[in-house]
């Protein structure tokens, strides 16, 4: 139904202003309800609803992109070239020079020229247009905050099977970019539909990742091409080495054939420093560190076997854990191993026993991590067992600084870009360690409780103030640093440096010592050595002979002593020293015979002893008998008056002032000899 009313209006009054006049309403159509239409309608109980006439709307916040301010400087190339000249061809361009320099113009603007660059220069060594005037305040109130971090993302693995986050890797270009290698390194743990992917992530658009890497193995390290960031390398659990270009898709661009890969898991990947920038080597359990180039990924280059004995056998082989690789150092590297010791190698030897040049050892397990300082490039960081240890390349035996032994395990390390006096580890128990040793060395400056699962990995932005934390259940932690951890201070490269040289030096002294006190001790045993071997072996009738004889020599030796003391005290005698040795032969031989042991005995004995029963003059009490050493007879110790005695006749043992008046009385005594072999028959 159209309903249509029409306005009308006399052309005279086209354009007029209207004129509104108040007046009742009054009905212009009625329309009549039509009772056909109203089986199509519910009849309904009278509700209330409410109209809003203004269009829906939802709290949200906008999150502007940070303004990024870079200095930019202009290269001044060599132009004015005339077109028939070519600037490449040598000969041309000096003949050139050679015609431009005789004109007299050239010389005159030179001249002028010459005096305005002498005047700016003596105006530039005036004054440093570039002073900064305020930096000292600035440093001064960065070291009043305390250290603190604080979580600016997080990022999960988005399978339901959850795997460890085992090498993280930042884009070198523009740090928005984090690549992560997941795998399981539990042996035969793995469930039936754990995924082998790995992810790109995207920090503005954490969801989801940017790029999925399908590799045939899971990966266990993956590392951008610092020259080239559109290029990754993978290293995989099955030995095999893969590397991607991602404006090529997720699927391995080339990967390492099996049969001249590693056999164990490759835990270790890094990019070389090479004028193509496809090469690269890696490291593995079973022993051997490769070399690659990603073109010709079908058999390595090279191959070095950890065989610390220098011989290259693959059994002695030590299985290696993470590899380090400086730039500045091109010929130089170091692979950290499972039996903890760190071998330093140098490539460009001639002989593979020359490839490694030195190791040390200082951790009671595999060294996780291992890391150059980046403003000292001798010294190094390693983390393993229950610590982390500072070296210099110049003590061999022994760490110069070591941190406190922790009670969870260490997992990873490494040290601040912009600051060489701190480094981060990570721990078992889910936390986070900043350590800063010029302001402390026993405790870390900052710990932070990551989460509650075992962290696996961790690295550190160029920038140095934003960390990533990588877990056992595949979370990525992004931590900002406060600003006093990752900003120089003042003096600081000078003070670490005296720290380092004054530990290293430290070191050596106490190594000079402790070489000095084992050639001491190797001299010492070598001397005894030849001491024993000169002497002349002597049977046990021998020993027994010499022992008895020197036996008597003593108690001979102490009769005359006896003797001349006892000639100041008349009336009291002493028995004769041959009736003595007469007496003493007899009871000895009666005793021998008594005591025969049978001879596979005799064999069987180290050391045994004869006891001898002699008669000997009285001793007055207290007096101790003499010693002699092992070898000969061993007298008792000392008689105390009221002894235990043996007299010829029945009357009882007097005491020691009647013994004193009425002379001297046998007594018996029991000595010990001791011998160093069998005794005779």
């Amino acid at each position: 139904m159209e309903i249509l009313y029409v306005y009308t209006r006399k052309r005279s009054e086209f354009g007029r202003p209207c004129s509104f006049s108040d007046r009742p309403a009054k009905v212009s159509v009625d329309i009549a309800p039509n009772p056909a239409m109203a089986s199509g309608f519910v009849l309904r109980n009278p509700v209330d609803s409410a109209v809003q006439h203004t269009s829906d709307m939802s709290e949200h916040e906008v999150n502007t992109e940070r303004v990024e301010v870079e200095s930019r400087g202009v290269n001044h190339i060599e132009g004015g070239w005339p077109k028939d000249i070519n600037p490449q061809e040598v000969e041309q361009t000096i003949r050139f020079r050679k015609k431009v320099e005789k004109d007299e113009n050239y010389v005159n603007t030179i001249m002028h020229l010459g005096a305005l660059m002498e005047h700016c220069v003596k105006q530039n060594n005036a004054i440093n247009i570039y002073e900064e005037y305020f930096g000292e305040e600035e440093m001064a109130e960065v070291e009043d905050e305390p250290p603190s971090a604080k979580t600016v993302n997080v990022i999960r693995d988005p399978n339901v099977t959850k795997r460890t986050a085992t090498h993280l890797s930042w884009h070198p270009d523009t740090c928005k970019k984090l690549a992560v290698a997941y795998s399981s390194l539990e042996f035969q743990q793995n469930a039936k539909d754990m995924s082998f992917d790995s992810y790109i992530w995207d920090l503005e658009n954490p969801n989801k990742p940017e790029l999925v890497l399908k590799p045939s193995s899971p990966l266990v390290c993956l590392e951008y091409n610092p020259k080239d960031s559109y290029v990754l390398v993978g290293g995989c659990y099955n030995g095999q080495l893969a590397y991607w270009d991602t404006r090529k898709g997720g699927l391995p661009v080339e990967v390492s054939a099996v049969e001249v890969s590693h056999r164990d898991p490759v835990y270790g990947a890094v990019w070389l420093q090479s004028k193509t920038g496809t090469e690269c080597f890696s490291a593995s359990t079973d022993g051997q560190v490769l070399w690659w180039d990603i073109r010709k990924l079908s058999e390595p280059t090279e191959t070095l076997v950890l065989d610390i004995t220098r011989r290259g056998l693959r059994e002695k082989a030590l299985g290696a854990i993470t590899l380090e690789f400086e730039p500045t150092m091109p010929t130089k590297f170091m692979v950290g191993t499972e039996q903890g010791i760190v071998i330093a190698c140098n490539r460009k030897a001639k002989t593979p026993s020359e490839k490694i040049t030195s190791t040390y050892s200082g951790h009671h397990g595999p060294v996780y991590a291992l890391s150059r300082n980046p403003f000292y490039p001798k010294v190094f960081l390693t983390v393993g067992d229950w610590t982390a240890r500072i070296w210099s390349e110049e003590t061999k035996e022994s760490s110069i600084m070591w941190t406190k032994y922790h009670l969870s395990y260490l997992t990873d390390g490494c040290w601040s870009t912009v600051r060489p006096a701190v480094f981060f580890t990570t721990r078992s128990d889910g936390t986070l360690d900043v350590w800063d040793f010029l302001f402390k060395q026993k405790d870390p400056s900052l710990s932070l409780k990551v989460c509650d699962e075992p962290l696996a990995s961790l690295r550190l932005q160029d920038n140095g103030c934003v960390v990533g934390c990588g877990s056992k259940l595949g979370t990525i932690t992004l931590l900002e640093i406060s600003s006093g951890l990752c900003t120089l201070q003042r003096n600081e490269k000078t003070l670490a440096t005296a720290m380092f040289e004054r530990e290293t030096k430290r070191e050596k002294i106490l190594e000079a010592r402790h070489r000095e006190m084992r050639l001491k001790e190797r001299a010492r045993s070598e001397g005894q050595g030849t001491e024993v071997e000169e002497r002349p072996v002597e049977s046990p009738q021998e020993v027994f002979d010499r022992a008895r004889r020197d036996f008597f020599e003593v108690i001979e030796a102490e009769l005359q002593r006896r003797a001349r003391a006892g000639t100041h005290r008349p009336g009291r005698g002493s028995a004769s020293a041959s009736e003595l040795k007469h007496h003493a032969g007899e009871e000895a031989a009666a005793e021998g015979e008594e005591g025969q042991v049978p001879r596979d005995e005799e064999e069987d004995a180290k050391v045994s002893a004869l006891q001898l029963r002699v008669p000997s003059p009285l001793l007055p009490a207290g007096v101790a008998a003499p010693r002699v050493g092992r070898g000969q007879a061993e007298l008792g110790g000392s008689l105390p008056a009221g002894g235990e005695q043996r007299v010829p006749d029945p009357t009882p043992a007097p005491s020691a002032g009647a013994v004193a008046e009425t002379g001297p009385v046998a007594r018996t005594e029991t000595f010990v000899l001791v011998t160093d072999g069998p005794l005779p028959s």
